[in-house]
């Protein structure tokens, strides 16, 4: 398994104990050459973070890629993706956040199953031993993968009854709508999952999702899958803004579409972040409350 660093760069330590916990699994687990690199806010320039991703791509004796950090700078080097490489010898790539544009990017052009998961950078406040075991049956298992709803999540209320099946993609929502209009895949006949970081208000989650409706790129989905949208989780509705919350955002934006959508799923940017598929063939079914996707590793 290689660790690169697309986005940002992480920590020494984290990566160490991640390191740690991969080989703890029978795995070896190798550093591309620029991880601990800086340029900026990114882990050094875009030719060379995009050579160590392309150096791994092209490795027979890579097996999978494993992002150490996101953040900031993997929409910069996307375009360069060696993707006739990877097409040759597919590899289920590991990230989230930033690491969407990859995922994206991936399926677009040569239909590449990836894994929406944690980190290299192993932090046990943040990724867990539940997180690690999702990891690790997401990576050397064919076990499908179910979530459940859970109530207490910010999106939870945002529910548009039915049962929907299709190619699940996505991730984080403010990647996926920098794509629009560049690397975004068609997503017709798709299941779309999206989740939201921490630190923007309701303005910026609507003018997201109204730029992927108004671009078109909504359209013949089958159904929707909302993970964590953070900082709103005690969103009761602010008087200032008419009483309006995320939830009421997230239903007005998306009810309209005509497909199922579940809410609630505990995925994203929240502490143990559980390993999802993307690219495979999913479920949702809002009666039992459940995301059921194929494995992305064969």
């Amino acid at each position: 398994m290689r660790i690169v660093a697309p986005a940002c760069p992480p920590s020494r330590e984290e990566v160490a104990r991640g390191v740690d916990l991969l080989t703890s699994w029978g795995l070896q687990a190798e550093l591309g050459e620029h991880v601990f690199d800086q340029w900026g806010y990114m882990a050094g320039r875009d030719e060379d973070r995009v050579s160590d991703l392309n150096e791994a791509f092209s490795d027979p004796g890579v097996r999978a890629v494993i992002a150490a950090k996101g953040g900031k700078g993997t929409y910069r080097i996307v375009d360069d993706l060696d993707t006739d490489a990877i097409g040759r010898d597919p590899k289920p790539v590991v990230g989230f956040s930033d690491i969407t544009h990859i995922h994206l990017a991936l399926w677009s052009r040569c239909r590449l199953a990836t894994l929406h998961g944690p980190f290299a950078k192993r932090d046990d406040t943040y990724t867990g031993p539940a997180s690690a075991e999702s990891l690790r049956r997401a990576l050397m298992t064919t076990d499908p993968v179910t979530l459940h709803r859970d109530p207490s999540e910010a999106s939870a209320d945002v529910v548009v009854d039915g049962t929907a099946t299709g190619i699940l993609m996505g991730g984080n929502l403010d990647t996926i709508r920098t794509e629009t209009g560049a690397g975004l895949p068609s997503l017709q006949g798709a299941i779309l999952f999206l989740e939201h970081q921490r630190g923007t208000g309701l303005g910026e989650v609507d003018r997201a999702l109204t730029q992927l409706i108004r671009s078109r790129a909504l359209d013949g989905l089958r159904g929707i899958a909302l993970g964590q949208f953070l900082g709103f989780e005690r969103d009761l509705g602010d008087p200032a803004l008419g009483g309006w919350g995320i939830r009421d955002i997230l239903h007005d934006r998306l009810a309209g579409l005509g497909v199922p959508v579940l809410g609630g799923l505990p995925a994203g940017h929240g502490t143990n972040p559980p390993t999802i598929p993307l690219g495979t063939r999913a479920t949702i079914d809002t009666a039992t409350g459940t995301l059921t996707v194929l494995p992305a590793v064969v």
